[in-house]
């Protein structure tokens, strides 16, 4: 329908147009034809002859000093005999006129016929706006013999009027408007078939995509569409639905692949405190309740830490809002990390290094998780020291945590950051954590516009972590800031049961 009516509104222009432009160059025709009897008229009144009154055309001779027309025909002579004349007779002159262009000259100009009572049949020229040609003839260049045929005075001017009717005009133009409508009808039901069966065939790739598409659910994403080999914007739609298909395939797949690794990890700690438990309480008179308790309480700290990086995890996949938008010190929080103290299973040295606050938007707490996150995992992997560094750059701040232990291959420096992901040593060490650790810092890295790598080392591992800086004179959370000389501070802690890389 909209191609329908386009084609509707442009035709009628150029009908519109072409109706115009074909009456204009007929009417200029008909008046370049009228040119012919106007001089053959001319020529017989120069000849002292009067024209006859059969003619093609309707013309008149009007002459100064005369109240009738000297000569009439084609329609302006059925006037009964002495009747006035029609066409209005030119000013009366003794001038001789001039003639330079040796009687070919003509003036053309509308006209308006008047109406008469007495033009009962005079074609109905009467009352209407014609074009006209006309020319003057001087009676003074005439010999009296010839004067005397025409009934002219001696001074008197003719002027010799030739009518151009719009007959010829218009019937051409009628016929013209039929052909153009009969052939606007015609091209319109072609425009509109062509159109309504070229969309029918072109947008049956389109309806292939949406019943492939509809086929998809979330249980089973791998179907794809058919791509056409077409190589227009379908094809980049089918393309694109393909990719979207396949990223909806690989995110329920890691889904699946995340949910079972989830069970899989919480089995372990139930199994352990499901055992401990059932072996005291089917032999309760030998068993060592205080070892029992301390076994059951482990399994259970396990189980909390999973559960809780678990929501965090899920906090972070649903873009949860931050509950605080402030601001922090990185520096000082470092250095509060390394001072505080836990339970050492093997000792290792943590050394903050910072020469100025650096101060970044974000929550504290999100901070303070990806922080601890980064050093529990340095520690847990360190021979016997972690170097923590945060420096201040012009629009970043930089931190950069060092452990001295094995290293990590470089073609599992991005692996690592999945998540359940440990490597093969990890695995073997009785104080292994999680595997979420790692992903959950590189997410809250993500979540405050910043980035989280692991970066090449001579020696041991180093995550390097860059987070947009707040502007200098405009921290709004200062309450994390501690007194403190400036430098390095030490502490002595080991790594404590929580995630790994």
């Amino acid at each position: 329908m909209a191609v329908a009516s386009t084609a509707a509104a442009v035709l009628l222009a150029i009908g519109w147009w072409l109706h115009h432009d074909v009456y204009r160059q007929s009417a200029q025709i008909a008046e370049d034809q009228a040119q012919a009897p106007l001089l053959a008229l001319a020529d017989q009144l120069r000849q002292g002859v009067i024209p006859s009154p059969k003619s093609a055309v309707p013309y008149e001779v009007v002459a100064t000093g005369r109240i009738t027309p000297v000569a009439s025909g084609g329609g302006l002579d059925a006037f009964p005999p002495g009747s006035r004349h029609v066409l209005p007779a030119p000013p009366a002159s003794s001038t001789p006129i001039d003639d330079d262009d040796g009687g070919f000259g003509y003036a053309s100009y509308e006209l308006r016929v008047p109406e008469r009572d007495d033009a009962v049949r005079s074609f109905g020229l009467g009352g209407r706006t014609y074009p006209v040609l006309s020319t003057d003839i001087w009676a003074g260049e005439l010999t009296r013999e010839q004067k005397a045929a025409l009934g002219v005075s001696p001074d008197a001017i003719m002027q010799v009027y030739v009518v151009v009717l719009p007959h010829t005009a218009e019937a051409i133009t009628a016929n013209i408007d039929f052909l153009l409508l009969r052939a606007a009808l015609a091209g319109l039901l072609l425009i509109s078939a062509v159109t309504y069966f070229t969309v029918r065939i072109a947008l049956r790739p389109v309806e292939a995509i949406r019943t492939a598409t509809a086929s998809v659910t979330i249980g089973d994403p791998r179907e794809r569409v058919t791509v056409p080999a077409t190589g227009h914007e379908i094809t980049a739609l089918a393309t694109t639905i393909n990719t979207t298909l396949q990223r909806l395939d690989e995110a329920a797949a890691r889904q699946r692949r995340f949910v079972a690794d989830a069970a899989h990890e919480l089995r372990s700690p139930l199994t352990t405190l499901l055992t401990s438990l059932e072996v005291a309480l089917a032999y309760p008179e030998r068993t060592n309740w205080p070892a029992a308790v301390g076994t059951a309480a482990r399994q259970t700290r396990r189980l909390q830490n999973l559960a809780e990086d678990l929501l965090l995890l899920a906090r972070l996949d649903a873009h949860a809002p931050s509950m605080d938008s402030g601001s922090i010190d990185l520096a000082a929080l470092a250095h509060r990390l390394v001072e505080q103290g836990v339970l050492p299973d093997r000792p290792v040295t943590l050394t903050a290094h910072t020469t100025a606050p650096a101060y970044v938007h974000g929550s504290p707490g999100d901070h303070e998780r990806l922080l601890r996150n980064l050093i529990d995992n340095a520690a847990r992997h360190a021979t016997s020291r972690v170097r923590i560094t945060v420096r201040n750059q012009l629009e970043h701040v930089e931190l950069s945590v060092h452990d001295d232990g094995p290293g990590i291959p470089a073609e599992e420096s991005e692996r690592i950051f999945e998540r359940f992901v440990r490597l093969d040593e990890a695995r073997t060490r009785g104080h292994g954590g999680t595997g979420l650790g790692l992903p959950i810092a590189r997410e809250l890295a993500h979540r405050h516009r910043g980035s989280l790598v692991l970066v090449p080392s001579d020696r041991g591992a180093c995550f390097h972590l860059r987070i947009p800086r707040v502007p200098p004179g405009r921290p709004d959370a200062s309450h994390l800031r501690r007194d403190r000389p400036d430098g390095a501070r030490t502490a002595d802690r080991s790594a404590p049961d929580s995630p790994l890389r």
